[in-house]
């Protein structure tokens, strides 16, 4: 029933999508420390909240161009939702910016079961992916999104070279833009490549909670995912593998992040909030698909509460 409610209810859910974000975005910024309010500080925030809400309808753009669930804008939903569940995923504007530019990327990967202009579709995913680096350096394995569609698409020897192009198209841009700006070669490429295995921030209870929410629909809706995958046609059945492995170097991000403050979880809502919602229009009992939707939703808020 209320799942079947948002289904049918568009306006409603384009209107609780926009203020879900924007509560997760306002509640992020409260609880970081921050300086004085200023008019530039105002501008750069309305920026980020634009390019956020210009990842949602991305990440749904994805979805229909591709055919990867039934219409029913619940990707969006959940990714909303994911974003209330972990506030701090919106805290750093360098990972906002950055998944972003994955998710550009990732546009272009996904359009590449179509076969056509595929030279042209792997340069701009390199490029992509090789910006999104720039802001935050572990975005980079999701240069392995190339390397599988490339497999999967049995390309030939030619287009497995152009993604290097893609990549030192960008490094030749940056050394430029050093050179220019700052007389220096390596400015632009100025990015930390630490790691770190210090997960004591994870302890508190929201994050034990949301994490463990987040991994049991993870692993639940992935199993019976790949499942669906084997009655999916032949020529869309890489997409649906990719997003697996997207799902995949997300949770990788999460154990390299150098600085874990929970900016590192966005990377993984949107390879999550696909396999979600292709797993919950496989559900045939309703009854199911209810208490499946009412923790999806009720959860994030009661995290709220506490």
């Amino acid at each position: 029933m209320i799942a079947s409610f948002f289904k049918k209810s568009e306006p409603i859910t384009f209107i609780a999508i926009f203020l879900i974000t924007l509560l997760a975005f306002i509640i992020s910024k409260i609880q970081l420390k921050m300086n004085a309010i200023t008019v530039g500080f105002i501008a750069k925030q309305i920026l980020y909240l634009f390019i956020i809400y210009a990842t949602i309808f991305l990440l749904n753009f994805i979805v229909i161009k591709n055919s990867l669930t039934k219409k029913s804008n619940f990707e969006m939903l959940f990714f909303s939702l994911f974003l209330l569940m972990v506030t701090q995923s919106l805290s750093q504007p360098n990972v906002i910016l950055s998944n972003f530019f994955v998710l550009l990327g990732f546009r272009r990967i996904m359009s590449l079961s179509t076969q056509k202009n595929s030279q042209k579709k792997l340069f701009d995913a390199a490029f992509w992916i090789t910006i999104a680096s720039l802001f935050y350096f572990w975005a980079i394995l999701f240069m392995a999104l190339i390397v599988a569609a490339l497999i999967f698409n049995n390309s030939s020897f030619k287009n497995w070279i152009i993604p290097f192009f893609g990549f030192f198209t960008v490094i030749i841009l940056c050394v430029t833009g050093s050179i220019i700006f700052y007389d220096s070669f390596f400015e632009f490429l100025n990015t930390s490549i630490e790691r770190s295995y210090d997960f004591s921030i994870y302890n508190a209870v929201k994050y034990i909670i949301a994490i463990t929410l987040l991994l049991s629909f993870g692993v639940w809706s992935s199993f019976l995912y790949l499942n669906s995958i084997k009655k999916k046609k032949k020529a869309i059945k890489a997409s649906f593998k990719i997003i697996v492995i997207a799902l995949i170097i997300s949770f990788l991000i999460i154990l390299q992040a150098p600085v874990k403050n929970g900016s590192e979880f966005l990377f993984l809502f949107a390879p999550l909030a696909m396999i979600t919602t292709s797993y919950i229009q496989t559900i045939n009992d309703k009854w199911f698909k209810d208490v499946f939707f009412v923790i999806l939703v009720g959860v994030p808020f009661f995290l709220l509460m506490m």
